[in-house]
């Protein structure tokens, strides 16, 4: 693996081999657990232009990214997306859609098709109407049902993801075989994260124990009766296991998201650590910020670890854990990631699982998606 001048070693070798588009943070959906910011409704009017998009796609290229994620918010808000889509495509870009499904139709659906777009990737929250509506905080379960029959119908291979909360992972086993009857390749059951809006409904949210438990034995006896037929993935929320997860496969590594107003972060989340230089493609050349801007060379690589991290064994499998949920729980990105069971901060995970499942834990509602942040909704158990 080549080395940077400082010595920090960087996978990808160098390249950021995954890139995000946020195209916009509009969305029909109003999710309790969105990773938009909670102020996502002050970047509307900043959005980049069809051909700042562009260029942003080309100067990704010669950096050499490859693999390429249209999102949001909901990407089929922009009414450029089939454009954009044709474009990366020619630069070779193998091209990906993450959409709730929401304003998926026939006609784009055959658009996207003729642009190139490689992959879709769908989220459904439930098999179930009334929940997936109540969750979602509109009449979305119709329109995302459809949207998964036109993904098949057009010969798109198909990752079927299912962000999985206490509502919902009881409901895994029914997901699977409604995924197996479609003939989807890819499930992913990932147990949500917790920043921004999530991080606010984080008691409500979070599963017990018991039910991860008991929803990594429905999907490996899923697995073994599909026999490989489908892939399916479980990510377990790292409040649980004793390591953090290697956020991004380390921060700056090969991992480049570009934000709706064209700021470039190392990951989505970002924003939420205060005292870092933003740039915006608008302002610098995409390479400089890559390989050069204070923000990306912060946290990239070892040498800055703290101990714990800097003496332990597993520093290049977890990098040290997320930055951004060290800041979030502990008040400092720099230190090591809470999630780990050998931080000093590691009882504010222990205290947040011991309190989400608490019974004397005083029941609130769950507050949804909205542009003044203050839209709750109580929810069944």
């Amino acid at each position: 693996m080549p080395k940077e001048s400082t010595g920090l070693s960087l996978d990808g070798q160098g390249k950021p081999l995954w890139l995000s588009l946020e195209l916009t943070y509009r969305c029909p959906l109003k999710c309790s657990w969105c990773n938009n910011p909670l102020d996502f409704d002050k970047y509307t009017e900043h959005e980049l232009s069809t051909e700042e998009w562009k260029r942003v796609l080309a100067e990704a290229r010669e950096l050499g990214a490859l693999q390429l994620g249209f999102t949001g918010g909901e990407p089929l808000q922009r009414p450029d997306l089939e454009e954009l889509v044709a474009y990366a495509d020619e630069l070779g870009f193998y091209t990906n859609l993450i959409t709730s499904g929401v304003g998926l139709n026939e006609a784009r659906m055959a658009a996207l098709k003729q642009a190139g777009l490689k992959q879709v990737q769908l989220s459904l929250q439930a098999t179930r109407a009334a929940l997936t509506d109540q969750l979602v905080g509109t009449r979305a379960h119709a329109r995302k049902l459809e949207a998964a029959r036109l993904i098949k119908a057009h010969g798109f291979p198909m990752v079927l993801n299912m962000p999985v909360f206490r509502h919902n992972i009881d409901l895994i086993d029914e997901m699977v075989a409604w995924a197996a009857e479609l003939g989807v390749e890819y499930i992913e059951f990932a147990n949500i994260q917790y920043y921004n809006w999530a991080l606010l409904n984080r008691d409500e949210l979070m599963p017990t124990r018991e039910q991860i438990r008991r929803a990594e034995a429905v999907i490996q006896r899923w697995r073994e009766r599909l026999d490989g037929a489908m892939t399916i993935y479980f990510v377990i929320p790292d409040y649980f296991e004793d390591r953090p997860k290697a956020c991004m496969n380390g921060w700056g590594a090969i991992h480049l998201t570009i934000a709706p107003d064209g700021v470039a972060m190392p990951c989505q989340e970002a924003r939420v650590i205060p005292g870092l230089e933003f740039h915006s493609v608008r302002e610098r050349p995409l390479a400089w910020i890559w390989h050069d801007s204070p923000l990306f060379r912060k946290y990239r690589g070892l040498d800055w670890l703290p101990e714990p991290c800097r003496s332990c064994a597993e520093k290049e499998k977890d990098f040290g854990g997320c930055r951004c949920q060290a800041f979030l729980l502990t008040g400092d990105a720099g230190n090591t990631d809470p999630a780990c069971s050998r931080s000093p901060q590691h009882v504010l995970v222990q205290a947040a699982v011991t309190q989400a499942v608490s019974p004397q834990r005083f029941r609130k509602p769950l507050i949804k998606r909205s542009a003044s942040g203050v839209c709750t909704t109580f929810m069944e158990e």
